[in-house]
């Protein structure tokens, strides 16, 4: 039974040996207004997170049979965390990524290491919602939350603790503190010191699919599970979607979502400057000696955007949106959209425009503007790819495409049309899920290696290549990398207090 947690939806899913999902249920996630805390400020409430769960986990288990449910492991998204008792109870609420008190400690930082020394040593960029700048901020803002602390733990530790009763963290969360020697897979004392801890503070390592413990008896009756049955080690759960893609060893992955991630599986941890300057990350993969190098932007949230202010008359969505794009020429008649540019990471982050769409006339549909979106998305998959491969040296021979935006064929053939390489998708299309099921299997030795276990599973792929479109968007490439720096100089010219109207 894998708990996959995520910002907005918090699922429940019985997978089996072979990958196929039998049984699964959701429910909606939020971040809240924190109790007396300032305006803006947000935090998780974990008791109602945990009670959403276990709602969840006895409506599958009800539905599958408890009896059939062999280990439990839990995925959540990454970078928050909490300080806890020795009983467990919270010295502090979970501060949620979304929430803003952090940015002035992202100046504070860098004056006290760079942000390249940081770099080197973590394999991540200065981002406000890194766990190491919540860490500095209690200690000077609540420093009894960390003085009555036992330990901190990440959102899955937490989760698991619940399970359980032991504390644990591994390394796929770990990585996304900012706080880890990520060459080494272990802390950083360094990173550490900036928020006055010591490594002793943080649990023992767990790696990803160890039983770490048991399903107690109050679990038990919250879950509708069997007591006893093991928990195992899961984590980030973006790390565990490149287990579970199936892909193979010269294929990215990119995560399709909200969010675009494009990543890779390397043997070689190499943080370089180039890497540095384009905004890359890099994070610790399932597997030791493995590290996952990403760039990530704006995604799908830029398509819902566009379903909601121009497509409100359809009732079949995303399916008439594509009908009518579909009708729309390689180029979508000049019409060009840009999405906003991440400042903080990715392959346009160093921009920082605001979104545009370019070449609109009386005669530009809404499928143009789709169209565009797709092809703009797909333009910042491209310049992504090109860092990544010139940042690592890995030369990509195809791209494995997971999530949501998986399952969108004309993106998926603008993809490939737009990179030159051909585009996999498989029917299985839950790869956080599934590559948290097979690390589990593993760990409790259902299987005796992933790749065992990954040889179970029947992916039944599907592939688009590129088609005679390559040319047209090879032309289009070249004119798009050169907007970001003429907007750049746009809205910089516009002022501070001006309205961007043009």
């Amino acid at each position: 039974m894998v708990f996959d947690c995520g910002s907005t939806n918090l699922r429940v899913v019985a997978v089996s040996p072979t990958g196929e999902l039998v049984g699964q249920a959701s429910r909606p996630n939020r971040a809240v207004p924190q109790p007396k805390g300032k305006l803006g400020w947000m935090v998780w409430d974990l008791k109602e997170i945990w009670s959403k769960l276990a709602q969840a986990a006895r409506e599958v288990s009800a539905a599958v049979g408890s009896e059939r449910i062999k280990a439990v492991t839990v995925t959540t998204w990454g970078a928050d965390g909490a300080p806890v008792r020795r009983d467990g109870t919270l010295t502090y609420p979970p501060i949620s990524w979304q929430c803003p008190r952090t940015k002035r400690v992202t100046d504070e930082i860098v004056h006290r290491m760079s942000s390249w020394e940081i770099f080197k040593v973590t394999g991540y960029q200065v981002i406000p919602f890194n766990t190491i700048l919540k860490m500095i901020w209690l200690r000077k803002n609540m420093p009894e939350t960390l003085d009555e602390a036992y330990t901190w733990l990440m959102m899955p530790g937490l989760l698991t603790y619940r399970f359980t009763g032991k504390f644990h963290i591994e390394p796929t969360s770990a990585s996304t503190m900012m706080a880890m020697d990520l060459g080494k897979r272990g802390w950083s004392t360094t990173m550490l010191e900036l928020a006055g801890l010591e490594p002793s503070f943080l649990p023992e390592w767990s790696e990803p699919g160890q039983v770490v413990g048991y399903v107690t008896p109050q679990a038990s009756v919250d879950c509708g599970l069997r007591t006893g049955i093991p928990v195992t080690a899961g984590g980030h759960d973006t790390q565990f979607a490149l287990v579970g893609s199936g892909a193979g060893n010269k294929e990215a992955i990119l995560s399709s979502g909200t969010w675009e991630i494009l990543e890779l599986r390397v043997d070689t941890f190499q943080p370089n400057r180039f890497g540095f300057e384009e905004g890359l990350l890099i994070e610790a993969d399932v597997q030791p000696g493995l590290w996952n190098p990403q760039l990530f932007w704006i995604g799908s949230a830029v398509l819902e955007w566009i379903r909601e202010k121009l497509f409100t008359d359809l009732d079949r969505g995303y399916a008439a949106m594509i009908k009518e794009a579909q009708r729309v020429p390689a180029g979508a008649e000049n019409v060009m959209l840009i999405p906003s540019f991440v400042r903080e990471s990715g392959p346009t982050r160093k921009f920082g425009a605001y979104g545009t769409l370019l070449g609109l006339t009386l005669q530009t549909s809404r499928g143009n503007i789709y169209r565009a979106a797709l092809e703009g998305l797909s333009f910042q998959l491209r310049a992504a790819l090109e860092i990544l491969t010139k940042a690592t040296g890995f030369q990509v021979e195809g791209i494995r495409v997971v999530g949501g935006g998986s399952r969108n064929d004309l993106w998926n053939q603008i993809r490939a049309d737009v990179t030159g390489l051909p585009i996999t998708v498989t029917a299985q299309r839950e790869a956080t899920v599934l590559g948290a099921a097979l690390t589990a299997f593993t760990g409790i030795g259902r299987y005796r290696s992933l790749d065992e276990a990954h040889s179970a599973v029947k992916f039944n792929e599907q592939c688009f290549k590129p088609s005679s479109n390559c040319s047209r968007y090879e032309e289009l490439f070249k004119r798009y990398v050169n907007v970001p720096a003429a907007l750049q100089e746009f809205y910089a010219s516009q002022g501070p207090e001006k309205p961007h109207t043009q």
